[in-house]
């Protein structure tokens, strides 16, 4: 651990400028463009991902649209029509000079604020102009973006400002059109529509200038540059010290979600347009303020709250209400893992919305319902009975793991996952009428599933046999620890959720969980038959301590942390070391729980707005997935929160040393307040 705390110590030394300047806890700002990595502005459906580079957007994901290309030759995320690129010309002499040549700038800042969901860059350019861009992907209107524009005149000067939209090489070109409507004409509207890598989909976006209310509008003029690039321009001439705003609102629709996206995204445009700014901002913030109630304070170390708030940010900006759709590991800032749905969401991320925000918690359910009966028949289609879910699961239901993977077929404790996620929920909400009519039937097909998976042997043992573990390091094995735990623990729930809703439940599902091994040798529990000792991708037996909670001994749990942490590949995913934290804390050792929720994060986190990524040494990124780990070692272990039959509650716990109080806000369908404090100081 020695070794360990030097290289945090190291790390937090670099980042000091880009974290402990933030004082407020909302906020962080970039002041170096070096080994930049980017962030997403996100509201659930649409992903907006930033540049270093001014004005320019990398790029702008899509929830709910998956394509084949890519990755493995299954179904990808697909790209949206860039919508947000913008260009300032400086006309001189001759010639024009672009900020879009990424020359000439200085005093180059960027910030972003959590709290109201806004990210700001701002610069000057060629001695002639201070400019400020701001990005907002609008919480309350779910296909919307905006881009403000402020530029101050630092001398005379004649501007041209661009609106461009480009279509992703992936997709095929575009149809362009260009329309002014409105009484006077006054609404602009650039549209691009394109089809997405195999023609199945179209992708449309439209954009409008929204200019002051007592300005006379400029002429605007439209340019489709070629069959991927249709652009807008107007012209402005501002005197020394003028300051000039506008503002440029663009909407995206697809048919996967929409019969007809081109109209779709020019009506959705011209609201947004008809709406202005200042109503469009305010509406924005109150949604995110309505979420910032489900929050996290920690009193007594800033990197931490910084840390935690911004995890917070990138779950509530990776789903939304009313959509029945799910979150991918990366989110919505990039097509990492394709975009698709994995044990992540479940296992992971769930119990951070289910915890603060059980309206979203909802709504990843909800993917899964619509999946359910895609689930019976990848079970029929394995021989088996029930329901069996997909590794990867994309717009179907069907199983979207590359066949190069052997994950897919046989990773099944994907389907206790869901299960046991469906039950959680009920534990916090409570909800019986939800459970009867939606969450049974889930569970009951996922109880029967495991009856029909499991071979019994002479002895009456229920084996699990050839199964992928969650150390993914270990395939074709037999009796894997967690995939054995997690199906004793979701059949024992399947009962007593038809015990609730008045059904009868299969007495084979008590008698399977009764004869589900989890083997045991000398005191350690094994991970799977056979297991002799070696590298492990991730947690897989601690994980029966939290979240499965099969162990409560502990000094079980320590006999198994003690063993397995050190065999965990340091190249691995983030979030182990997170569930670790929890065992620790729930043993009562502290500051070792400390060191390895540092350990989770710490140096996976990228400059300059220490971006989550998967690996310390990779860049895939934001993995939400290690932001729901993150978050469980915080809420679960220093936090001391636990789910129950009769819903949340709190274990007495500890903080680290330089925590002096921890206070959770927000708690449940109660909106209920939690807080540790730290007696030792």
């Amino acid at each position: 651990m020695r070794h360990l705390k030097l290289l945090l110590l190291l790390f937090n030394i670099v980042n000091i400028t880009n974290v402990f300047a933030q004082a407020d806890g909302w906020t962080i700002e970039a002041n170096s463009r070096e080994n930049y990595h980017s962030l997403s502005m996100a509201n659930g459906m649409i992903g907006i991902v930033p540049s270093d580079q001014p004005l320019k957007i990398n790029e702008v994901i899509l929830n709910g649209v998956w394509d084949i290309y890519g990755r493995g030759g299954v179904s990808n995320i697909v790209q949206g029509i860039n919508f947000a690129n913008m260009d300032i010309g400086v006309e001189g002499k001759g010639q024009t000079q672009w900020v879009s040549s990424d020359k000439e700038i200085t005093s180059w800042k960027q910030m972003l604020n959590m709290k109201e969901a806004t990210f700001t860059t701002s610069f000057n350019f060629a001695k002639s102009i201070e400019v400020e861009q701001e990005i907002i992907a609008l919480r309350h209107l779910a296909y919307t973006g905006l881009v403000r524009i402020k530029v101050k005149a630092l001398k005379n000067t004649s501007l041209i400002f661009r609106n461009d939209l480009i279509v992703p090489e992936i997709n095929n070109p575009g149809k362009h059109r260009y329309n002014q409507v409105g009484k006077e004409s006054e609404i602009s509207l650039l549209s691009t529509s394109a089809t997405s890598p195999t023609g199945k989909y179209e992708i449309a976006t439209t954009t409008s200038f929204v200019f002051g209310e007592n300005e006379k509008y400029p002429e605007i003029k439209n340019e489709e540059v070629n069959a991927r690039h249709n652009r807008a321009s107007f012209k402005k001439e501002l005197k020394k010290g003028e300051i000039y705003e506008f503002i440029v609102v663009g909407s995206i629709c697809n048919t996967a979600l929409s019969v007809d996206a081109i109209n779709e995204a020019e009506r959705k445009a011209i609201y947004a347009h008809l709406e202005g700014y200042d109503r469009l901002i305010k509406r924005h913030k109150d949604a995110w303020a309505k979420l910032w109630e489900g929050d996290v304070i920690i009193e007594g170390d800033q990197k931490a709250q910084l840390d935690v708030r911004l995890q917070l940010f990138n779950l509530y900006s990776s789903v939304r209400k009313g959509t029945r759709l799910s979150l991918s590991p990366v989110g919505l800032s990039g097509n990492g893992y394709n975009g698709h749905v994995f044990w992540d969401t479940e296992l992971w991320m769930f119990p951070t919305f289910l915890v603060f925000q059980p309206e979203l918690a909802k709504n990843i359910l909800d993917y899964r319902l619509d999946r359910l009966d895609q689930a019976k028949k990848n079970a029929l289609a394995n021989g088996y009975e029930g329901a069996m879910f997909p590794w990867e699961s994309a717009l179907t239901g069907e199983e979207d793991t590359p066949t190069w993977a052997l994950s897919g077929p046989f990773e099944q404790h994907i389907t206790s996952c869901i299960g046991l996620a469906f039950w959680k929920y009920y534990q916090v909400t409570q909800d019986k009428k939800w459970l009867k009519e939606s969450g049974y039937e889930l569970l009951q097909n996922v109880a029967d599933f495991w009856v029909s998976r499991v071979e019994k042997d002479e002895n009456g043992v229920c084996h699990i046999n050839n199964v992928v573990c969650a150390d993914e390091y270990a395939e074709n094995v037999n009796d894997n620890a967690f995939t054995n735990a997690s199906a004793i623990k979701v059949l024992k729930s399947a009962i007593k959720a038809a015990e609730i809703v008045g059904e009868i439940p299969n007495p084979k599902w008590d008698e399977v969980a009764n004869n589900i091994p989890v083997l045991v040798e000398d005191g350690i529990t094994m991970e799977y038959d056979g297991y002799d000792g070696r590298v492990i991708k991730q947690a897989d037996v601690n994980l029966l301590s939290f979240p499965l909670e099969y162990y409560t001994d502990k000094d079980q749990m320590k006999r198994n942390l003690e063993y397995y942490e050190p065999k965990i590949d340091y190249h691995a995913p983030a979030m182990s070391h997170s569930i670790l934290s929890v065992v620790a804390s729930r043993i009562g050792e502290t500051e070792r729980a400390y060191e390895l929720f540092q350990q989770g994060y710490v140096n996976n986190q990228k400059p300059p707005f220490n971006v989550f990524t998967e690996q310390p040494d990779n860049n895939l990124a934001f993995f939400v997935t290690g932001a729901g780990g993150m978050m469980q070692a915080v809420m679960f272990g220093f936090g001391g929160l636990e789910i129950t039959d009769t819903g949340i509650t709190q274990l007495k716990s500890t903080l680290p040393n330089n925590w002096k109080s921890i206070t959770f806000k927000g708690v449940g369908v109660d909106n209920k307040n939690y807080s540790v404090t730290n007696n030792s100081q």
